[in-house]
């Protein structure tokens, strides 16, 4: 008696953010873009992250790239804000720590 294996290949498993974290997303996404600092965004959903870049102006490189890594979670968190150049800004175990980042130095002293 022979048991057949099947040689399926593994499914390949794809990260990306859930709505909670979406909505937190667009919520600073929004703010940006009537601040008039951000002008578009693109969403990537790769292997080991998953991408939330934003852009100045449509034709450049990101200004800012919002990254979710489960694999580092334990270790460094699941969350970076990068800038220009893959410097690490900020990162943590939670995501709306790290979008702190973004809320310093929006106030202006006003006459």
């Amino acid at each position: 008696m022979a048991f057949e294996t099947s040689q399926a290949s593994p499914r390949q498993v794809t990260v990306f953010f859930e709505r909670r974290e979406l909505n937190r997303l667009f919520s600073l996404y929004g703010r940006m873009v009537s601040a008039g600092e951000w002008r578009d965004y693109a969403i990537d959903g790769l292997s080991e992250s998953a991408v939330f870049s934003v852009f100045r102006r449509a034709s450049e490189a990101p200004a800012y790239r919002i990254e979710k890594r489960p694999a580092l979670a334990r270790r460094q968190g699941a969350w970076a804000v990068l800038g220009q150049g893959e410097m690490v800004l900020r990162r943590g175990h939670d995501l709306d720590q790290v979008l702190r980042y973004f809320e310093r130095g929006r106030f202006k002293v006003v006459d």
